[in-house]
């Protein structure tokens, strides 16, 4: 059997003199200085070092010693060294320390008394428990409930053992007795504790003869019958319709632990809707009741899922949910929503948007700590209720276009794709929309607000009067023109204002810039050599023009969103306005706005110049203005909204896919046996029974309890760490949960001898941590061995388990070693596919290398390898035209995000070149992605 650890810390060990040192302070007569020598030996041990030297000193020199922290760093000591030789046997000086427990077991101190009998709790041999039975027996009717909770345990570790069933034969009757007559509470819970692992039979026997005192016990006695109430119930469930009344009698416990496990309890016995119901309604009383963060998290857990198999009874119980809300966590706040937000039906929606309308303008206070980015997911979740049940949109459209100045740009942000995607899908909203837009345009702040912004404004303004407002709207916005001023200086105007007009005209024509000393531009007259000022920017005259400031900072891509809009607002003047000379004063006001952007951009006063790509923009928007036919009007006022709306079925379509992909796909086999529920007798039935036999038929029916075990997935977990001719061979099976590793390793022992010893040393690389020490254990010729070993992971950078198993033979002086193979952990158990919400700063760049000769195929393939979600819509993925850009996310267990953008493009050959660019905010994920692409991209296989 395994050696049990209670106590696993590091220790430096020092210089090799320590073990004379620590024999010589056990020696001393000083408490304290036996105490430092006791702890340090203790931990020499548990580090791998043996001591038998100290052996005797300590049975001679601490063995006597009275002082309770002695005594429990005795029995610390006695617990982890050797007590058994090669062959099992116990070692002989192991008697010398019988008579001294039997002392402490008789010892008038009760703490002496507990202590010991807790430490044979841990002991495995029978030679050293059989002088020490009587002293144990006599403990259960000690005075002090301390000693007789420990004398239980120690009596059922003892009993539990195969080889000393003779030593307590009428243990249970034993302890059925203390179980009736004591009072003490933890008595009473390890007694049938005792009665629940070692008899069973007496256990249910003592719990039903008390089924209508089982509310009165205490918690801790309780929490086991419930644990013995699942195990009952799980062997036969024909009996459990007797123990769901004792359950739900426990549900008005006074404990919260006691009724979560109820609840917990209910769910996994009964499928019946009044179980569920009122498992459901105790997870909302917790909810409400428990002031934990952590608890409330958990408990949103299980409510979770509860979901998942039982929607329709979760429905009845969304509004005690959304009650957590209240709750101050953003953690806590964000599990809601995402409960709450699958539970919505036509029925509860309006009740639902009102709530979170109430949340949203809490928020608006300033009184909570976290309300920007609560009222960002607060509006995230309306959006989602808006999109699903579009009758809800006119209720709070109005109120969330408040929070387009929000201060918060992504909270802003997910405000205007709300308003652009509810002012496409209800028409009937569209004037009140757009006049609201109009009246709030000059609040807005970020410029990605105002691009998107202006595309509404540029699409969905069709009257005459819309049109006229929203060019209104942004020449208010933009100011005064020009957006810069060239003043001259006081003594060149003077002389130019003598000069003649045609003098002044030709002075003012000629001006051309110049460079002064210190590298300013100025501008320089080509007739009189006058230098003057440099061009200063000219501000607007109103603190509201958020627009005029943000292209002042030189953001000329907002710049060409304006001119654009301008262009679709002219064009469609000229649609609704029958005067021609008030489209030709519009459309000159457009081109002059859009010509003092592009010469603010030719000016070096700005951070950074005007980029090609506004520029291009802008021009082509003054020659649509100068010159336009009807197909360029064509596709600026209806293909750009036929593309929109093209975006928005996909983005449906892909949401209705994820929905099927969720969904459960069950089926049950043509030979399955059948369960006629009506044929059956329902006398001495409950309800809950009968309910629960319908809810097992349906799922039968279903197939819900068939279980798809991918077993070729398991066999490519088993990895070979050790040849097929080593003497050792070994074999691991790697379990991957959410933060740890988990390694079960079989060790097989190939030759014809006693392997002592022998010794799993393993070590990590990378975010990985070993959490356990390496024990010894002893494997008989041919014989195998299961080992476990956890390892802890913190994060998705690549790591690799490395070791090697050591023996010693009798045969062989010194020890053998085995050098294992690596383990390498797969990124691809710890990322999954998500939505980006998050910017990716750290870059990793692969190039394409593979034999795929078709762009979409060779996508298909990375995004199957790397288990990731393509952001990019199906429609603009059509075609072919030989070129390929599309963008994949994911997200792993640790919160850290992943986007790829794979880049590729056909050579004449028919090869793919391209690159593939991994963006990620730490640099771990984004290495260990790459080498899974590099690894991956060359096949299909």
């Amino acid at each position: 059997m395994e050696k049990s650890c209670s106590l696993l810390a590091h220790f430096e060990k020092g210089a090799s003199a320590l073990a004379n040192e620590i024999k010589e302070a056990l020696e001393n007569s000083d408490v304290s200085a036996k105490i430092d020598a006791m702890k340090k030996a203790i931990m020499l041990l548990l580090n791998g070092e043996s001591l038998p030297q100290l052996f005797i000193t300590i049975v001679r020199y601490v063995l006597p010693s009275d002082d309770h922290t002695v005594q429990k760093l005795l029995l610390f000591y006695l617990e982890i060294i050797e007590k058994t030789d090669a062959k099992g046997q116990v070692l002989p000086e192991m008697i010398l320390i019988c008579q001294n427990l039997r002392n402490n077991l008789q010892h008038p101190n009760e703490y002496i008394r507990g202590v010991t009998l807790r430490f044979l709790c841990r002991l495995n041999e029978v030679e050293i428990f059989e002088p020490l039975i009587p002293s144990i027996l006599s403990n259960l009717e000690h005075r002090h409930p301390y000693v007789r909770r420990n004398a239980i345990l120690a009596i059922m570790s003892i009993y539990k053992l195969p080889q000393c069933e003779h030593l307590l034969v009428d243990a249970p009757e034993m302890i059925e007795k203390v179980l009736s007559s004591d009072q003490d509470p933890s008595a009473k819970r390890n007694a049938f504790l005792m009665l629940y692992n070692c008899a069973q039979d007496q256990a249910i026997k003592y719990l039903l003869t008390n089924a209508d005192r089982v509310s009165e016990w205490g918690e801790l006695l309780q929490m086991v019958v419930l644990e013995l109430i699942k195990k009952v119930c799980r062997t036969n469930k024909a009996e459990k319709g007797k123990y769901i009344k004792i359950i739900i009698s426990l549900l008005n416990a006074p404990s919260a632990a006691v009724i979560y496990e109820c609840a917990g309890t209910l769910v996994s016995l009964s499928s019946a809707p009044s179980a569920i119901r009122a498992a459901a309604n105790t997870y909302c009383q917790l909810l409400m009741s428990q002031s934990d963060n952590n608890v409330k998290l958990i408990v949103l857990d299980r409510l979770n899922e509860l979901k998942s198999s039982h929607m329709d009874i979760m429905v009845e119980m969304m509004m005690d949910i959304l009650r957590a809300l209240s709750s101050p966590n953003l953690d806590i706040q964000r599990k809601t929503l995402d409960i709450v937000l699958e539970l919505i039906t036509p029925r509860n929606v309006n009740e639902v948007v009102l709530t979170l309308k109430k949340e949203v303008m809490k928020t608006q206070g300033g009184e909570l700590e976290k309300g920007v980015e609560y009222r960002q997911m607060l509006i995230q979740a309306i959006h989602s209720c808006a999109i699903k049940f579009p009758g809800v949109a006119s209720t709070v459209v109005h109120l969330l276009m408040d929070f387009l100045g929000d201060s918060n740009v992504a909270s802003s942000m997910d405000v205007i794709v709300f308003v652009r995607e509810i002012i496409e899908t209800n028409s009937r909203l569209r004037v009140s929309i757009v006049t609201r837009l109009l009246d709030t345009f000059y609040q807005i702040r970020a410029a990605r607000v105002f691009s998107c912004a202006l595309w509404i404004i540029g699409e969905y303004c069709l009257s005459l009067s819309e049109v006229e407002s929203g060019i209104t709207s942004i020449k208010q916005c933009l100011g005064d023109l020009p957006f810069f001023s060239v003043p001259e200086e006081s003594e060149a105007a003077d002389d130019s204002s003598k000069k003649s007009p045609q003098a002044n005209s030709i002075i003012a024509s000629s001006k051309r810039p110049a460079i002064l000393a210190d590298g300013t531009y100025a501008t320089q007259s080509a007739a009189s050599e006058t230098v003057f000022s440099p061009p200063t920017v000219v501000q607007g005259s109103s603190s509201a023009e958020n627009l005029r400031s943000l292209l002042l900072t030189g953001d000329f891509f907002l710049g060409a969103v304006v001119c654009c809009t301008l262009t679709k607002l002219v064009l469609r003047l000229e649609e609704v306005q029958s005067s021609k000379s008030e489209v030709n004063k519009t459309s000159s006001t457009a081109l002059l706005i859009m010509v003092s952007i592009l010469q603010l951009g030719q000016y070096s006063v700005l951070p950074h110049p005007m980029d090609n790509d506004s520029y291009d923009r802008i021009c082509v928007c003054i020659k649509l203005l100068c010159d336009n036919g009807d197909e360029m009007r064509e596709i600026w006022l209806k293909s750009c909204r036929e593309s929109f709306v093209k975006m928005l079925s996909d983005k449906q379509l892909r949401e209705i896919e994820e929905i099927k992909a969720k969904a459960q796909i069950s089926s049950s086999q043509p030979d399955d046996l059948i369960d006629f529920y009506y044929l059956k007798s329902r006398k001495g039935m409950s309800l809950l029974e009968l309910e629960d036999e319908v809810q097992d038929d349906l799922k039968r029916a279903t197939g819900e309890f068939v279980k798809d075990g991918n077993d070729a997935n398991k066999l490519n977990r088993i990895l070979q760490l050790t040849g097929f001719s080593d003497p050792v061979y070994a074999e691991a099976y790697v379990t991957v949960h959410q933060y740890d590793i988990v390694l079960d390793v079989t060790i097989i022992n190939r030759t014809k001898e006693t392997l002592q010893n022998l010794c799993l040393e393993l070590a990590t690389m990378g975010d990985l941590k070993l959490v356990e020490r390496p024990q010894n254990y002893t494997l008989a010729p041919e014989s195998s061995k299961q080992i476990k070993a956890n390892i802890k992971v913190s994060s998705t950078e690549t790591g690799v388990i490395f070791g090697n198993i050591v023996y010693e033979t009798s045969n062989v002086l010194g020890r053998n070693v085995i050098v294992l193979n690596d383990i390498h952990i797969d990124i691809m158990d710890y990322i999954s596919p998500a939505v980006c919400r998050s910017i990716c700063i750290w870059d990793f760049k692969v190039a394409v290398n593979t034999s795929i000769q078709d762009e979409k195929e060779f996508l298909d393939h990375i995004i199957n390898s790397t288990n990731m979600k393509c952001l990019t819509a199906p429609s603009a993925l059509e075609g072919g035209c030989g070129f390929l850009a599309a963008n994949l996310y994911a997200k792993s267990v640790f919160g850290e995000d992943a986007l790829v953008n794979v880049s590729i493009e056909k050579q004449g050959d028919g090869k793919l070149s391209g690159y593939i660019r991994i963006r990620s905010k730490t640099q771990g994920i984004a290495l260990s992605l790459g080498d899974k692409i590099t690894l991956k991209q060359k096949g299909s296989s």
